[in-house]
């Protein structure tokens, strides 16, 4: 499965992004400080510097997904999009 996170930067060369999981109340890193975490390091990369993709989706994986992205020199200096993936 591909989730896309589209960025808009107008200043800022290098946004900051990171993808976190949220699932039953709780949430964990997916993707910070460059790198997979988790069982993700094995199943999961992003393309495009931006989309995530998970391979092997499973029913567990079933969640919320968060792409936060800090862009500090650009107008709207924090940014998020939520989105829900349901694995049958």
């Amino acid at each position: 499965v591909e989730l896309s996170c589209i960025i808009r930067s107008t200043v800022t060369p290098d946004p900051r992004i990171e993808w976190k999981k949220i699932r039953d109340g709780e949430t964990s890193y997916v993707f910070f400080d460059n790198k997979m975490q988790g069982d993700f390091v094995t199943r999961a990369e992003i393309l495009s510097r931006t989309s995530l993709v998970i391979k092997n989706t499973t029913r567990m994986d079933t969640a919320t997904y968060r792409c936060e992205v800090a862009a500090p020199s650009d107008t709207k200096t924090i940014d998020e999009i939520n989105i829900h993936l349901t694995v049958q």
